[in-house]
């Protein structure tokens, strides 16, 4: 468990450098978010202003940590539901600069923030998906995240159509991971579990496959 900011730093290091990206540009990037939000925060409520206090430990390194979860260098694509303020999607594309990765989110200043803040940050592969997830065209991703989107029942019905068999869903969330499992169908509850998040001893993060 990482419990300071100097640790969550060095996770999203370590993370980089797993992924053949060059932790120091990372890094920078990453604190260029960090300021990016605190500013944003004060003009719209992105996240609770408590939370700035240890961004890197709540928001940078709790998004970065799904990269440990089996995700090749080779993953070409990313689809993040719901990202709002940009997590855990700005993270990824800042730690897998080669990977195209896809925000999508609904409403209209956030998705003005997502846009700002990937063009800031030169993230040339990160897209803003500026719509409803049933307006988005379908395509296969290889990775699906969502942090705060629906609850897991709702989550798999609608995005399901993004994946493959070979599609891996991290879904942090928090203290009703294990609940939330319970509520999927048998058949798809099996193909999942919950991981232990790393910045938190309350939070989980459920990870797994669809056997579509």
């Amino acid at each position: 468990m990482i419990e300071s900011e100097d640790q969550a730093r060095e996770l999203c290091a370590t993370l980089a450098q797993a992924g053949g990206t060059d932790a120091d540009a990372a890094l920078g990037k990453l604190d260029q978010l960090a300021a990016m939000l605190s500013s944003e925060n004060e003009r719209q409520n992105l996240v609770s202003r408590a939370s700035l206090d240890q961004i890197w430990l709540r928001h940078l390194a709790d998004s970065a940590q799904l990269l440990s979860y089996d995700v090749p260098r080779e993953t070409s694509n990313w689809l993040d539901l719901g990202t709002g303020a940009g997590f855990p999607g700005l993270v990824i594309a800042a730690l897998r600069p080669e990977m195209d990765v896809f925000l999508v989110e609904s409403r209209k200043r956030r998705i003005e923030w997502l846009e700002s803040a990937v063009d800031s940050l030169s993230l040339s592969k990160c897209h803003v998906l500026g719509a409803r997830l049933e307006d988005v065209e379908s395509f296969k991703a290889d990775v699906i995240s969502a942090r705060a989107f629906a609850p897991l029942p709702k989550l798999v019905k609608l995005a399901q159509r993004f994946a493959t068999e070979e599609t891996l869903w991290l879904l942090p969330k928090g203290k009703s991971a294990q609940k939330e499992l319970t509520e999927l169908p048998n058949r798809q509850s099996k193909l999942f579990h919950v991981e232990q998040s790393v910045t938190s001893s309350e939070a989980g993060v459920i990870v797994g496959r669809l056997n579509l």
